[in-house]
């Protein structure tokens, strides 16, 4: 291969790189946009959602799990905060990606573009809410706790780590929704099975321990571990810890582009 080709094929790959960067702008645009017109609290609905959810918690449960959190209701407040956001985003995410593109399909059929386009800007999407919503409360919190710049800047590790994990998961969704329509009814027994076996509102602690193996297998439980150890322990971040958060979401995201990919030739056929 001369020079002049290997330099063609550079400029080729960053030419697509950019247009894709593109179009997923103008993507997350529009379905923020269209998400909240005519909204009050517009993108920080992301944020009412889980302290609404944490403050029903806390008056049911809080009495009864706070010694699991130092005999503190404040500590179980925000260890049911952590959990709630992170499976907010998580559930949303991937919810709103299963049907993005069967939605886009009559699109795809006019236009030719990178079907993978529309799942990413879903996650896009909800990445912007939590960095403008959640994100900076969590930011704040950490450095009340920890009174470390370091403990901030290592919280984004487990939160890249949801995101690879929300991104795989709604890459294979979104790719089986394609052949079976009727996923999203089940889907939603997914997320409900998910949220009552992830340790939100409850402490591991009281999970038999013969059940505590299966719930190493919910890639959001060591995401909630690391996130909270960091953001409330006021220790040092335990990169041990954040671990088996990011081998989870690297995981998810390996799989669910993999069968994306995989499954991606017969779509046409179906939208």
């Amino acid at each position: 291969m001369t020079s002049l080709s290997k330099g063609t094929n550079i400029n080729s790959t960053f030419v697509a790189i950019a247009r894709y960067w593109q179009l997923l702008r103008a993507l997350i645009e529009r379905n923020l946009k269209v998400r909240y017109r005519g909204s009050f609290l517009g993108v920080y609905w992301s944020l009412v959602n889980p302290l609404i959810s944490t403050g029903l918690y806390t008056a049911i449960f809080g009495a009864t799990f706070a010694s699991y959190f130092g005999n503190s209701i404040p500590n179980y407040i925000l260890a049911a905060f952590t959990g709630l956001m992170v499976m907010t985003f998580f559930s949303s995410s991937t919810s709103q990606a299963l049907t993005s593109v069967v939605q886009n399909g009559a699109l795809l059929n006019k236009i030719q573009l990178p079907v993978s386009i529309f799942p990413v800007s879903m996650i896009g999407s909800n990445v912007f809410q939590l960095s403008v919503g959640t994100l900076p409360l969590l930011m704040l919190i950490t450095i009340f706790s920890s009174k470390s710049i370091v403990s901030v800047l290592a919280l984004f590790i487990p939160c890249l780590s949801l995101v690879m994990a929300a991104m795989g998961i709604s890459f294979l969704v979104s790719a089986l929704y394609v052949f079976f329509r009727d996923l999203s009814y089940f889907y939603e027994l997914v997320i409900f099975v998910l949220s009552i076996s992830t340790p939100i509102f409850y402490p591991a602690e009281i999970v038999p321990i013969q059940i505590r193996p299966f719930l190493q297998l919910n890639p959001l439980a060591p995401i909630i571990e690391s996130i909270r150890q960091i953001a409330l322990s006021g220790n040092p971040p335990d990169l041990l810890l954040a671990q088996p958060a990011v081998i989870s979401g690297f995981i998810c995201l390996v799989v669910g582009w993999t069968c994306f990919r995989w499954w991606r030739s017969q779509f046409m056929d179906l939208l």
